[in-house]
């Protein structure tokens, strides 16, 4: 089963998986109603009281809100009505509220009732924003020459809406947890159980020119469930790039891996819809209160309220946001968003406090998790930096024994003290150990998302992992039913030296296969040989079967869900490879990968090696037993500012927001260790991503390669295709063949569109399912030179083409005729599952060309 980038939401989200219930949750729904005219009120704020947590009516004047205990009353509040608070109790299921329309008089601007469609012409809240909007570049800190500040976030994450009594029986009660470990929501008010805390002290400067910015990491501190896990030092990335921080003056808000329209952003106008409230008092500050919410509201925007000092200068006093519960992001039900700015003592405003919490469930007979980070600015400066600050290469950079701050230090760092409950975190965890029922649940949890079975007594890292486990058993032609056991040593055993590997056996061919791999890292790791910075050296020898589309998975080989596949692939090899590989990377994202090889390749299966010779004195071709080829590759990879996931079986980029490019050379030696041919072999590709504000992104991926010498078809360039039903990235072609197409010169360009349900969420029926669309079209253009094609060349080195029953299965392009394929797919089909179309737009008529297509992915994603 292969995964989209999206992936990262597993283990945002793993924690759900770890306690589950018996319980669904309550729902309020209701209709607020007109209470002269009967109607449908549209874009009604409903609030549980003395909270910013609520929810919007939508179009027919309906809604939705999960109940949250402890709370007594909800308010239904617009403009142009009497505010209403109704009270309800945990056994409330349906309200019908009727509002009393008003006239409301807000500093010499009168607003009036009216059922009429929202515009924008004369209404005094749009004006109003066209000035913040058009102003706000006077609150750019950017505009100064220099400026630092301090800043200190708290992340953490707990199990929500519990009680004392859920504490005693079912799962909880095998748990041993107690009631000391609750402590109360200050902003849902209901009670939670924190289970990690991640805190974290930076330190920022900035010069306009040349322009530069520097993030300091001068503390980090983790506590919690992620130190039972070998990954769990991929929690405090993954949550703080889902959750990343917002800046509310950029047009576009990145958030859930999403882009969100800002309220003050350029598009703001066109996707809003804005009300004034009132005039009030924010910190003594007289501000102008306005409400805002998504033209449509299944778009990925924000509802809210916007305070604007009323004055000329437009400044923005207090933004609090929160998703309306119609939008279309999954698995949230609940997020509110509240930042203050402060005016400092030169003139300049800058943020203060930005506190975000999200109550978050996978599905909802699982336990849900609440995330709170809360984070405060303070020392604010814009006196001249030294240039010294800025010579790091890196954006951001790791402060010595950053993670072993003192108590002392971070006393002093925090903004605010750790309640009792979150100072008491290691006890509460070491009492968690304890727990039968826990070890259960850990050992379940590490199965399902390590991929791996550590060999580890309890409280010691384990210095031996078993796995993969989806590779144990799997298929293909030539094993028939293949079984794999394999493993891994860790950094807990030696930091720099690491050895792995497998073996298999096939019971079609009753062969055994094997791998083994050591590599040594010349910087000590924390877990895994490929983490960041990689400098490593290794080497390698496997004896295995492969087939030629094998290097283009983004998994492994013997995953077992690899195995379906949509077309036949019979033609393989046994090979024998040693290797010997270096890698270096750099901290500004260059990355350097040096390969030597040896590999003998014997076709087995349906695939054969047949020499261009014409007929021999026996009447036949000669058939080739094997060919061995010596080469050497160097690749450059440069993806400046990617972050990535560490998994136990390989790195993974968080997101794909950073353009990439990789350059690589092949050379062959002929004679060099056996070696047969003399070749050189030159690849392009580049990826970028393009994010196109509340219409989605755009993903575009280019690629171009050439063949330099003569050589048989073995060594020339394969299109990158996908032959299995599970879809993968959009750098693979779903409709082609094993090795349809051989060329010596070839480019390629794919553009996948995900409209994120543009399109789905504005018609009636469908937008309740929350389903998404996506678009892609793919293009191959090819050619095979005179010198490398067997049917016109009459050189005994060429290889036929291969052949199945007596029919050629590969062929020569045409140079003005690409192959050219186009998708569409529907996505969060029950919030998990990826169905696309394919269709096959040209060379439909080669033998056992499929001209549609159906592919799957399962694909979790906010």
């Amino acid at each position: 089963m292969t995964n989209s980038s999206n992936n990262t939401i597993r283990t945002a989200l793993f924690l759900s998986l770890l306690f589950t219930l018996t319980f669904i949750n309550a729902q309020i729904k209701g209709v607020v109603t007109d209470s002269i005219t009967k109607e449908p009120i549209g874009y009604i704020s409903v609030y549980y009281d003395g909270t910013t947590t609520g929810t919007m009516t939508d179009d027919d004047g309906k809604f939705s809100l999960a109940y949250k205990n402890g709370f007594k009353e909800l308010s239904f509040s617009a403009i142009g009505y009497v505010s209403k608070a109704v009270k309800i109790g945990p056994n409330t299921k349906q309200l019908k509220v009727e509002l009393a329309p008003d006239n409301i008089v807000l500093s010499e601007v009168v607003i009036k009732p009216s059922r009429r469609r929202y515009k924008r012409k004369n209404n005094p809240a749009v004006d109003l924003m066209r000035n913040v909007i058009e102003n706000k570049r006077e609150f750019v800190l950017e505009d100064n020459d220099y400026y630092e500040y301090d800043r200190y976030q708290k992340m953490k994450t707990s199990l929500n809406d519990l009680t004392e009594e859920k504490l005693g029986r079912g799962i909880y009660k095998g748990f041993g947890f107690k009631p000391d470990q609750l402590e109360k929501s200050e902003v849902t008010g209901g009670y939670i159980l924190p289970v990690s805390i991640q805190e974290t002290a930076t330190r920022t400067v900035y010069r306009k020119s040349p322009r530069d910015t520097k993030t300091f990491i001068e503390g980090t501190r983790v506590t919690g469930v992620e130190n039972f896990l070998s990954i769990g030092d991929a929690m405090g990335p993954v949550l703080n790039d889902v959750f990343s921080d917002i800046n509310i003056y950029k047009d576009n808000i990145r958030l859930l891996n999403r882009r969100f329209v800002s309220p003050i952003g350029t598009g703001a106008i066109s996707f809003y819809q804005f009300f004034i409230m009132d005039t009030i008092r924010v910190e003594q500050d007289s501000c102008i209160h306005l409400t805002f919410v998504p033209q449509n509201s299944q778009d990925f925007g924000f509802t809210g309220h916007i305070y604007i000092l009323n004055d000329s200068s437009y400044a923005v006093k207090k933004c609090v946001m929160n998703l309306p519960h119609q939008t279309g992001v999954n698995f949230v039900t609940n997020m509110d968003i509240v930042q203050e700015f402060v005016k400092l003592d030169d003139d300049n405003w800058a943020l203060k406090n930005d506190i975000m919490t999200a109550d978050l469930h996978l599905v909802n007979f699982i336990q849900g998790i609440q995330i709170e980070r809360s984070t405060s600015y303070s020392n604010y400066s814009f006196d001249e930096i030294p240039d010294k600050e800025f010579n790091h290469s890196v954006e951001i950079v790791n402060v010595k024994n950053q993670e072993k701050r003192s108590s002392e230090y971070w006393a002093e760092a925090r903004q605010t003290p750790l309640t009792e409950v979150e100072g008491s975190m290691d006890t509460y965890m070491e009492r968690l150990s304890q727990a039968p029922a826990f070890k259960y649940v850990l050992f379940g949890v590490k199965l399902l998302f390590e991929n791996y079975l550590e060999t580890s007594k309890r409280g010691n890292p384990s210095k031996f992992d078993i796995g993969p486990v989806n590779t144990i058993m799997s298929s293909n032609h030539v094993d028939g039913f293949r079984l794999r056991l394999g493993g891994t040593t860790t950094a807990a055993l030696h930091p720099q030296w690491f050895l792995s590997g497998y073996g298999a056996y096939g019971f079609r061919d009753k062969r055994w296969k094997y791998n083994a791999e050591l590599v040594y890292s010349f910087n000590e790791c924390e877990n895994f040989p490929w983490e960041f910075q990689k400098h490593n050296i290794g080497i390698a020898y496997k004896s295995d079967v492969i087939s030629p589309m094998d290097k283009f998975l983004e998994t492994d080989k013997d995953n077992v869900f690899m195995g379906w596949r949509a077309f036949p692939v019979d033609q393989m090899s046994y090979i024998r490879e040693a290797k010997i590989e270096y890698n270096y990377e750099t901290k500004d994202g260059l990355g350097i990968n040096v390969q030597g090889r040896r590999r003998n390749d014997r076709p087995t299966g349906q695939l054969e090696y047949i020499k261009n010779d014409g007929f021999n004195e026996n009447g036949f071709n000669t058939i080739v037993r094997d060919i061995t080829t010596s080469e050497l590759s160097v690749n450059f990879r440069y993806a400046p500012g990617e972050q990535h996931i560490n998994t136990k079986q390989r790195r993974r980029p968080m997101n794909r927001d950073v353009p990439v490019l990789n350059v690589s050379h092949t050379i062959g030696f002929k004679g060099f260790l056996g070696g047969d041919y003399n070749f050189n072999l030159t690849e392009v590709n580049f990826f970028n991503r393009f994010w196109l504000s509340s219409w989605g992104k755009l993903d575009m991926t280019l690629k171009a390669g050439a063949q330099w010498n003569r050589v048989p078809f073995p060594l020339l360039i394969i299109p990158a295709a996908n032959l299995s039903y599970m879809g993968q990235s959009n750098e693979t072609f779903s409709l082609i063949q094993n090795m349809e197409f051989l060329n010596d010169r070839y480019a390629s360009a794919s553009f996948t569109y995900d409209m994120n349900g543009k399109l789905l969420n504005r018609i009636p029926l469908l937008r309740k399912l929350k389903w998404r669309e996506v678009f892609r079209i793919k293009a191959l253009w090819g050619s095979l030179s005179d010198r490398n094609n067997p049917f016109v060349s009459e050189d005994e080195n060429l290889f036929l083409f291969p052949k199945r029953n007596g029919e050629y299965t590969s062929f020569v392009m045409d140079k003005k005729k690409p192959y050219i394929e186009a998708s569409v797919g529907i996505y969060n089909i029950f919030k998990l599952l990826h169905i696309e179309y394919v269709r096959r737009l040209t060379y439909t008529k080669n033998p056992g060309t499929s001209k549609n297509g159906i592919r799957f992915m399962i694909q979790l994603t906010f």
